[in-house]
């Protein structure tokens, strides 16, 4: 299979912050939707997007706590928003397209990580049901409002997205639920989103993107005990990270995010996977070290049949 999947050269990295790759770049005028853009990556996001000018939506499923935390950053408005309920999704949707705005930037970066089993809505699986499948109803029900400016739709994915492709005779995971495998089906499904509407948007200039943000201790790891961390060699016994070389700042790990979203350098181009501020390579063969992007989650047939499944699933498909 042929790739787009390499290297430009952006001259950042994964040091990088938010703002260094929004140096010089002017985004007054513009709208950004964050989803979660009011905790760890979601809220580094949202600060330098409104450092560098841009008005920022910030849909949250606890819209006080959302308030609290974006306290004092100048260009911001809060929404309610559950991404595990479709009729939240809905009544999201149509209380910002009645404000007439058009949307320039939209990010998909709230989601959940490894949590026990949890049904939501007719009985899915929480993580493929928030991660992927809020978010996509919420992208077609908002179609109206960012196809007319040929936004920028940037899904945040994870180097998870290497311990499952789509499960297509149990995506909702009703035999064997493993908290990890499952995390690793809503971020591959993350990355076709961003294939098949790239595909289905880029006559109208809308481009999507995306990411594995890099590894960072937010409260993304809510659900997983202290033990598990030791365990797993992130944290010491007294909660103290232990591979500082490795893991970034939340100010490192919201810049792929942002840089999909605004960099100039992609102007032209969609449907790619990135990690460290640039286009990711194909991920090796080798998986002692995850890097990269997998075959299975680039590929534009697997794309086109979850778009398909999702659309029957939510009953939503902008381009249908």
């Amino acid at each position: 299979m042929t790739t787009a999947q390499h290297k430009i050269g952006s001259g950042f990295g994964a040091r990088s912050t938010a703002d260094d790759v929004l140096e010089g770049i002017d985004l007054s005028g513009k709208l950004a939707i964050v989803t979660g853009g009011y905790s760890g990556l979601g809220l580094e996001t949202t600060r330098s997007l409104t450092k560098a000018g841009a008005r920022v939506v910030v849909p949250a499923r606890r819209p006080a706590v959302a308030r609290e935390a974006l306290d004092g950053i100048e260009g911001v408005e809060t929404d309610e928003l559950d991404l595990g309920d479709l009729e939240s999704v809905r009544a999201f949707a149509e209380r910002f397209l009645a404000s007439g705005r058009d949307v320039d930037i939209v990010i998909n970066n709230a989601g959940v990580m490894a949590c026990p089993e949890t049904r939501v809505g007719p009985g899915w699986e929480a993580q493929f049901a928030t991660n992927h499948l809020g978010h996509y109803a919420l992208v077609n029900r908002l179609w109206p409002a960012i196809e007319p400016g040929g936004a920028r739709v940037v899904s945040v994915s994870s180097t998870g997205h290497h311990a499952s492709g789509i499960r297509w005779d149990d995506v909702h995971w009703r035999h064997g639920y493993d908290k990890w495998e499952a995390y690793g089906q809503a971020k591959t499904a993350n990355v076709l989103f961003a294939v098949h509407l790239d595909k289905l948007g880029r006559e109208s200039g809308v481009r999507a993107f995306s990411l594995h943000p890099g590894g960072i201790l937010t409260p993304l790891q809510r659900h997983l005990p202290k033990e598990e961390m030791v365990e797993r060699g992130w944290i010491d016994e007294n909660g103290n990270l232990l591979h500082p070389e490795i893991f970034k700042t939340p100010e490192q790990g919201a810049a792929t995010q942002v840089w999909a979203a605004t960099s100039p350098q992609l102007v032209g181009m969609g449907g790619v996977y990135c990690e460290d501020c640039d286009i990711a390579e194909p991920a090796p063969a080798d998986e002692e070290m995850r890097f990269g992007v997998k075959d299975y989650a680039v590929d534009p047939e697997q794309a086109a049949r979850l778009w398909e499944l999702s659309a029957e699933l939510t009953g939503v498909d902008a381009f249908a």
